[in-house]
């Protein structure tokens, strides 16, 4: 983990925007008197990845982060804004097949090991599949060689290519699922919450598995989590979303040692207290607001104890502070200072 970026752009999202129309059918609404229902999953988002980083994304359930990594992989089309990936626009783009060598160097490593994975098809298919798509393959053994070389680049065995997803373990699926992405010679990963499904001995093993493939294979990450232990290890720069917005985004150690936002403070404080400091806490009470009809103002200010009755009638646009971008009315006006930090733990695997 480091605050640097080791190279130039690779990833540019500038205002990036989806809308989700849930309305009940026309009748329906007809009877009601009511009109259409938008959720609002993501509402104008914009960062950047550095070539060779971990961008992470942090927040609670339904706060946009997988909505950002579907529409990065264009599994959604964008309603708004410019992804751009080393310059050319893929948000614009109806189809991405037009633009096949770009697409083939993005690929996705998703949340569930269980169901990511065609339990009809043996390993050896499965991580062959993207060889195929892209036509790298002279004949079935020079094939079979790279699926081979594949499964022991992720610590399975050669072997392993012959056997069906429900043999093995959840985290040696997920090492299946990290081969079959990296079978297609990307650049850039998206990983949705790769590790959350796994037991805690398992996610280690895996979140090693991953920095090492970063530093052989030169790779760029954007990395999902709810869980800021994780990204803490894992992360060049952290972001943190809430009801489709970002609050605060900055370096991983910035935002660990010197958190500006409330909400980034709260996260912090969900962290376990394994040095028994017995530092007071303050939880924010209630719960996140329907993304359909969000508070007015700023998101947050409904479960804020800092909120004034500007909050809760003007967005607040993000700031630079010392190194740190937030979208706060109480640090604009200087009512808040930065918290304390929260103390991560760093094993000694994970030190170097």
């Amino acid at each position: 983990m480091g605050d640097a970026t080791p190279g130039g752009t690779i990833l540019q999202v500038e205002g990036l925007i989806r809308h989700f129309d849930v309305s009940p059918p026309l009748l329906n609404r007809l009877l009601d008197r009511t009109g259409r229902l938008i959720v609002k999953a993501v509402d104008g988002v914009s960062f950047e990845v550095g070539r060779g980083e971990t961008f992470s994304l942090v927040g609670e359930s339904g706060c946009g982060k997988s909505t950002v990594a579907r529409l990065i992989v264009g599994l959604y089309q964008p309603s708004a804004g410019k992804i751009a990936f080393e310059g050319t626009d893929l948000g614009a783009l109806r189809d991405r097949s037009s633009v096949p060598e770009i697409q083939a160097r993005m690929q996705m490593i998703f949340q569930d090991p269980y169901a990511s994975l065609n339990p009809r098809w043996r390993v050896a298919d499965i991580i062959a599949e993207p060889i195929t798509a892209r036509g790298a393959f002279k004949d079935r053994g020079s094939l079979r060689d790279q699926v081979a070389v594949l499964l022991r680049q992720v610590g399975l065995a050669a072997a392993d290519a012959q056997k069906y997803p429900h043999e093995f373990s959840g985290g040696q699926r997920q090492r299946i699922s990290i081969a079959r992405a990296l079978a297609g010679e990307p650049e850039f990963l998206v990983c949705d919450e790769p590790t959350s499904a796994l037991d805690v001995s398992v996610q280690a093993q895996i979140l090693n598995l991953m920095k090492d493939l970063q530093r052989r294979l030169n790779l760029t990450y954007l990395f999902i989590s709810h869980d800021l232990a994780v990204v803490y290890h894992v992360s060049t720069t952290v972001a943190v979303m809430y009801l489709g917005r970002f609050v605060e985004w900055a370096p991983t150690r910035t935002l660990f040692s010197r958190p500006r936002h409330p909400y980034t403070k709260m996260l912090l404080d969900a962290i376990p207290d394994l040095e028994m400091t017995g530092r007071a806490r303050t939880p924010v009470g209630g719960e996140v607001p329907s993304p359909i009809n969000p508070p007015s103002g700023c998101a947050f200010h409904p479960r804020c104890p800092y909120a004034e009755r500007r909050c809760s009638e003007e967005r607040p646009e993000s700031l630079l502070v010392e190194g740190t971008h937030v979208a706060c009315h109480a640090i604009e006006e200087g009512r808040l200072a930065p918290f304390e930090g929260k103390t991560i733990i760093v094993a000694p695997e994970d030190a170097a």
